[in-house]
């Protein structure tokens, strides 16, 4: 029994041991914004036309969502990312080096609207299908990010990310921001 006890407290010191080693406690876990927030959404391939701003899905089919954390680190290496903000409105402080894509988010975009967001997506990618592009908005309540990330799904893109925490999270983890300045597309 002795024995027993002594494994058992040094498999415990290990395990702090292991946690001290690898950071602050919960570090690499950071939520920023509400980024993680799950209303039971679930998620959907329809693109979303009305209510932009609603609860949203914690998943998106075929894509991938970045948390706050994991983007900053793609962010300082290379290549970086494209960051296509497709918050709607106007001017507004967003990611440091994003291009601003009003109304690229919209469900119901006419076909001569999809044609162009597709030649948009197509210059930034380079024509690299797997070229990672990051789509976000303002926050884990907005469609315009997941409705244009989907898009990109849908045309055959294979390394979509969909930043979910958007705007709200990237300010609230105090990261670099910048005026909006309108990509023509």
């Amino acid at each position: 029994m002795k024995s027993r006890g002594v494994v058992g407290m040094m498999l415990a010191v290990c395990a702090v041991g292991a946690l001290c080693a690898a950071g602050p406690l919960g570090a690499q876990d950071r939520s920023y914004g509400g980024e993680d927030r799950d209303w039971n959404v679930a998620p959907t391939t329809t693109l979303r036309t009305t209510e932009y701003h609603a609860p949203t899905p914690r998943q998106i089919p075929g894509g991938r969502v970045l948390r706050t954390v994991e983007l900053k680190a793609m962010l300082e290496k290379e290549p970086r990312p494209y960051l296509i903000d497709v918050l709607g409105g106007g001017i507004h402080r967003t990611l440091a080096g994003a291009f601003w894509m009003a109304g690229a988010g919209a469900g119901d975009m006419s076909k001569d609207e999809e044609q162009r967001f597709l030649e948009a997506l197509a210059k930034f990618a380079g024509g690299d299908k797997n070229r990672p592009l990051v789509f976000f908005c303002s926050d884990s309540g907005c469609w315009l990010s997941y409705n244009a990330a989907l898009r990109a799904i849908t045309a055959g893109y294979t390394n979509i990310m969909w930043y979910r925490g958007g705007l709200a999270a990237w300010h609230h983890a105090e990261f670099p921001m910048s005026q909006s300045d309108p990509f023509a597309w």
